[in-house]
Formats: structure tokens, C-alpha cells, sequence
């Protein structure tokens, strides 16, 4: 008996925790739905499914200054491997003097290795909220959340809405019997995985340098390249339409906001950068200028001038190439007057002078 109670304890304590996301979560969808109604109908399961990808927006909108971040912490990260490899080199022998050196460096360099994750930690426990409160309704009708609490006929408005016949609450299994639900969450399932292998496949042939596509962290992202839609699939299966919905929507968000990052802010020395650069080159811009003043920004650092210029040139077939032109320090000579003949001088000083100065000209 004792052994229950404290599962039991736990996950109330849990509850009490979440209970604030999950009246957020249900406020906003309370709140999308009053906007969709109108154009669909209250009781439409297209209503429902707006106001659950008007959440997902919402949600992603106001995580974008963390994506930012990762992104920058991510790219410093790059700019620093060749530092972190000297220092592997070094103290390789000496864990604890190697530790110690890596985090004096990052603090150097203004790096937080943990950014990188902090979108997706974010995202985590609204996911589970809105996991919860879709899955109360979809399996015995509770309200889960204040707003659906306070407002209970929304709560089974969304149990009992579906869309072609498939129901926004309910799931892939049980499978028996098969119908629109079942079509419906499939498809879903697969369209989720399918967009997040293009964003995993996007960011690796892109957006990653040569260095980091060998090694066994190189196998690791392979491997994760496929792990990972696999795990979608057999994590769809146990999930409401509704957040499938929510699922699909993330990933389409995230596979667009990469693709800006990618063409507008590629990594140096990948293939996007390759192409960012000749975009710039035909623009008329200095690429190695609009890097080093985006670096300084991220690094918060007084921006260093690049050494080589960028000058764009055409080649035979008349396509646009790139071509590093070096600085060359200008010199300056001092050019003497060039002495007049003979017969053009004057005998008077005046007049010398003005042959003189005609003659420099």
C-alpha cells in the first residue's frame, strides 16, 4: 500500500507543478477558439484544429529569441573546435587540467554549450501540457486546465469534434475499429517524420563543415538522422490527432526557420556559406565584412577588419566567381618637379617659378 501512495504522491506533486501550463495552455486554445469560431463554427473540428496550430505559433513566435541564442551559442561553438582540439592535444593525458581549461576558454569566448538545448527544454513540459490536457479529454472526457475547467461545454466541443471523421481527441490505437481516425493520426505520423528527416537531412548537408561530418560524432548524427523518425512513428501511435497537429506544425516551423538561418546566416566553411557568399558577392556586398561584424555581435567584441577583400569577377563562360584580392599597402612617393629644358626657364624669379610649376603639372 505504501509502495502506491508514493507514485500517487509524486504524480500530484508533479500536477501542482504543471497545473500553471496547463491553464496557459488551455487559455490560449480557449482563446484561439474564439477567433476561429466564428469563420468555422464552435463545434467544427477545422476550428479546433486552427486554434491548435494558432497555439503552436504563438508558441514558437515567443521562443524565437531563445532559437537566436542556440543558434549563436551553436556557431561559437564551430568558431572555437580548432581551440578545443589544441587543447585535447595538450592536456588529452590530464582530464581534470583539460576540463579545466575548456571552461576558462568558453568563458573567454563567451560560449554556453547548454543554449544550445534550451528551445527544446522549453518546449518539453508545454508539450506534456497540452499532451494532458488532450489526452483528459480524449479518454474520459475531464477538463483539464482552468480555462476548460470554467468552461466545460468547450471541453467536450473538442471530444466531440473531428474533421472528415476523425476525432481531434482521439488516437491511433485502439486500432479496432479502423477508420478516419486511425487514416487521419497515420498520416499525420508520417508527415511529421518525414519533415523532420528534411530538417535533420538540411542542416547536415548545408550547414556543416567537412571537419564535422567524419569522426564517430559525425556516425552519431547519421545514425540519429534515422533514430529519430523511427521513434516518432512508434511515439505517434499512443498520441491524440490533436497533438500530432501540434507535432506537424513545430517541426514545418522548424524546418522553415532553419532554412532562413541557413540561406541568410549560414556556417562558415559548408556548402550555404558557399552559396550565401556568391549571393553577396553578386550584390555587390563583402561577405568576409558582413561576417566578422555578425561574429563581433555574437562575441560582444570590438569587430577585427578582415584581411582580404572580396572583388567578384566572371569567368570565360560568364558565370560570376569568387576571387580573394589581397591588401597591399599603397605607397606613396614623392614625385619632384620635372626640370623644364633649358630654353623654357625664365631669368626672372616669377616667371621661373611659373615655368616650374606648369612644368610639374
Amino acid at each position: 500500500m505504501t509502495a502506491l501512495l508514493v507514485p500517487l504522491a509524486f504524480w500530484d506533486f508533479l500536477n501542482g507543478i504543471m497545473s500553471p501550463l496547463y491553464a496557459a495552455v488551455s487559455g490560449m486554445l480557449v482563446a484561439a477558439h474564439a477567433v476561429w469560431a466564428p469563420v468555422f463554427g464552435s463545434g467544427s473540428g477545422v476550428t479546433w484544429v486552427m486554434s491548435i496550430v494558432s497555439l503552436t505559433v504563438v508558441i514558437r513566435t515567443l521562443l524565437i529569441p531563445l532559437f537566436v541564442k542556440q543558434i549563436n551559442s551553436a556557431r561559437n561553438m564551430q568558431l572555437i573546435q580548432p581551440k578545443i582540439k589544441a587543447l585535447q592535444d595538450k592536456y588529452g593525458a590530464d582530464r581534470e587540467k583539460l576540463g579545466q581549461e575548456t571552461m576558462k576558454l568558453y568563458k573567454e569566448e563567451n560560449v554556453n554549450p547548454a543554449a544550445s538545448c534550451l528551445p527544446l527544454l522549453l518546449q518539453m513540459p508545454i508539450f506534456i501540457a497540452l499532451y494532458t490536457v488532450l489526452n483528459g479529454v480524449a479518454r474520459n472526457g475531464q477538463a483539464v486546465g482552468y480555462f476548460f475547467e470554467k468552461n466545460l461545454d468547450l471541453a467536450k466541443s473538442l471530444q466531440a469534434s473531428d474533421v472528415f471523421g476523425a476525432k481531434r481527441a482521439g488516437m491511433f490505437f485502439p486500432v479496432s475499429p479502423f477508420g478516419a481516425t486511425q487514416i487521419t493520426a497515420l498520416v499525420l505520423m508520417v508527415g511529421m517524420t518525414g519533415v523532420l528527416f528534411m530538417t535533420q537531412l538540411q542542416l547536415m548537408s548545408k550547414n556543416m563543415p567537412p571537419e564535422a561530418l567524419t569522426g564517430p560524432f559525425a556516425q552519431q548524427q547519421k545514425m540519429m538522422l534515422y533514430i529519430f523518425p523511427v521513434m516518432y512513428l512508434f511515439m505517434g501511435v499512443t498520441i491524440p490527432v490533436g497533438v500530432l497537429v501540434y507535432w506537424l506544425t513545430s517541426n514545418v516551423w522548424t524546418l522553415g526557420q532553419q532554412y532562413l538561418l541557413i540561406h541568410n546566416n549560414p556556417t562558415p566553411n559548408t556548402p550555404a556559406y558557399i552559396d550565401w557568399e556568391e549571393r553577396m558577392i553578386r550584390k555587390g556586398k563583402d561577405p568576409k565584412m558582413i561576417q566578422a561584424e555578425r561574429i563581433a555581435k555574437r562575441q560582444k567584441r570590438p569587430m577585427t577588419l578582415p584581411a582580404p577583400a572580396v572583388v567578384s569577377t566572371t569567368s570565360d563562360d560568364g558565370k560570376p566567381t569568387v576571387k580573394r584580392q589581397q591588401v597591399q599597402r599603397q605607397q606613396i612617393q614623392r614625385q619632384q618637379p620635372r626640370a623644364g629644358s633649358r630654353s623654357t626657364r625664365k631669368k626672372t624669379p616669377g616667371t621661373q617659378g611659373q615655368a616650374d610649376t606648369s612644368a610639374e603639372a
